[in-house]
């Protein structure tokens, strides 16, 4: 799939950009050498071949690494809603906005 000046020129329109000619030109080829690099890879037979959760599990185990679980702040809400116009039974109360 290749684009035309005046795909460019209408992508501009929509997209409400002002692109003088030198511009527009650049990105006629850039967009259509990215559709090139699309079409390499659909070529490429990748049937019988599992995806991947992660691009390195390729070559290598991946590991999670993800921190214990802990409480590491101490529970302040009494002081956290003290300046709070109301509160009911530890929850903030705010207006009515929707009826």
């Amino acid at each position: 799939m290749a684009l035309t000046p005046e795909d460019i020129a209408r992508i501009s329109h929509l997209a409400r950009l002002e692109l003088e000619p030198a511009e527009s030109e650049r990105m006629l080829t850039q967009i259509n050498d990215f559709f090139g690099i699309v079409e390499a890879m659909r070529a490429v037979d990748t049937a019988g071949i599992e995806p991947l959760a992660h691009p390195v599990a390729a070559f290598q185990e991946v590991a999670l690494r993800l921190r214990d679980d802990a409480v590491s702040e101490p529970d302040d809400r009494a002081a956290n809603q003290r300046n709070a116009p109301a509160v009911e039974r530890g929850l903030f109360l705010v207006p009515k906005v929707i009826e």
